[in-house]
C-alpha cells in the first residue's frame, strides 16, 4: 500500500471521526451537484479528472454519474478511501479512489486533463507541493479548480452555509464552530493564492470570492 506520510495539518481524518463526517457530509446533495456542474463548464467530454481529497467521494461519484468522464480521487485518510469505494460500489459508477498525499501524488507526469479540490486544500501540510504536483500530473492546456474555505469568511456566511447542510444536534453545534474557530486559520486569503502560485508554473489563473470561499482556477 502507497505510504502517504502526514499531509495535513490536525487531527487525521480516520476512524470513528471519518465515518461521522461522511455521514453528515452526504446528508445535502445541492453542494456536490453544484460543484460537479461547476467542473462540467471547465472540463470537456472525456476528460481524465482527478479529484484531490476527495473525502467520502460524493464530488467523484456524481461526476463519474454523468458518464462523460473518467474520474480517481486521490485521499490521504484509509478510512475515506474505504467509504468512498463502498459508496462508487453502492452507486454502481466507476471511480478509482487511491490513497495518496496530494503534495506526493503517485501518477505519471501529464495523466489528467482536469483537477479538482474542493475544501481540503485549507489542511494541506504542504500548499506549494500540492500545486506544484497538480502543474506536474495535469497536461498541457488542462486546468485545475480549487475551491476552499475563505479566511476572512462571515458568521452569516457559515450560518447560511451550515443551514444548507440539513444537519442537525451535536453535529450542527459542531460544524459552526469549527467554521468559525480553528478551520479559517487554516485557510487562506486571495493575496496568499497568489503568493503560492507565483511559485508554480501555472500559464494563468483567475480567483473570485464568495462569501464563503475562494474559487481558484488555474491552467496549465
Amino acid at each position: 500500500m502507497t505510504k502517504t506520510g502526514k499531509g495535513y495539518k490536525g487531527i487525521g481524518m480516520e476512524g470513528p471521526i471519518a465515518r461521522w463526517y461522511a455521514a453528515g457530509n452526504g446528508k445535502s446533495m445541492d453542494r456536490w451537484n453544484e460543484q460537479a456542474a461547476a467542473v462540467r463548464e471547465r472540463a470537456a467530454k472525456g476528460s481524465e479528472i482527478l479529484e484531490v481529497a476527495p473525502g467520502p467521494g460524493h464530488l467523484s461519484i456524481a461526476l463519474a454519474r454523468t458518464g462523460d468522464y473518467t474520474v480517481t480521487g486521490l485521499d490521504v485518510s484509509e478510512t475515506f478511501v474505504q467509504i468512498a469505494r463502498a459508496k462508487a460500489a453502492e452507486a454502481g459508477v466507476a471511480v478509482d479512489f487511491r490513497l495518496g498525499n496530494a503534495s506526493s501524488v503517485p501518477f505519471e507526469d501529464e495523466s489528467f486533463d482536469f483537477i479538482v479540490c474542493c475544501a481540503a486544500f485549507k489542511n494541506f501540510s504542504d500548499p506549494l507541493g500540492a500545486l506544484r504536483e497538480m502543474h506536474r500530473v495535469l497536461r498541457p492546456g488542462g486546468g485545475a479548480l480549487i475551491v476552499d474555505l475563505r479566511r476572512d469568511v462571515t458568521k452569516e456566511a457559515v450560518e447560511e452555509d451550515v443551514a444548507r447542510m440539513g444537519i442537525g444536534g451535536l453535529s450542527k453545534v459542531f460544524t459552526k464552530f469549527a467554521l468559525r474557530s480553528f478551520l479559517p486559520r487554516r485557510a487562506y486569503t486571495k493575496s496568499d493564492f497568489e503568493g503560492f502560485i507565483a511559485q508554480t508554473s501555472f500559464r494563468t489563473y483567475d480567483i473570485r470570492l464568495s462569501p464563503l470561499a475562494l474559487n481558484v482556477d488555474l491552467r496549465k
